[in-house]
């Protein structure tokens, strides 16, 4: 009884996901439009991919984007892999000079 009931909560979760996921959002490349004002201009999204190789002079948009507009983010993600690394080193090294 306990697995039906999971594998129904699984299939009931799965088909909202779906029902969302093909209802809600736009189509693939496309950007929504925001409103300023009274003025309706295209979403961030457009105006990095336009704007991006002028600013960054950068000719791949997704590099312009991580190291030009989130230097800092990705700065601080790359310390934190760093020390998780360096930390799963020193506990394997500690375990395996114990034994």
């Amino acid at each position: 009884m306990k697995r039906v009931l999971t594998f129904g909560m699984v299939v009931a979760v799965g088909a909202l996901l779906i029902f969302t996921v093909s209802t809600d959002l736009l189509p693939f490349g496309s950007f929504p439009q925001r409103q300023v004002g009274e003025d309706i201009k295209n979403a961030i999204g457009q105006q990095i991919l336009v704007e991006a190789p002028e600013d960054t002079g950068s000719a791949n948009v997704v590099t312009s984007v991580v190291w030009g507009y989130r230097g800092y983010d990705t700065l601080g993600e790359v310390t934190v892999l760093f020390t998780a690394v360096v930390g799963v080193l020193a506990v394997l090294r500690a375990v395996g000079k114990r034994e």
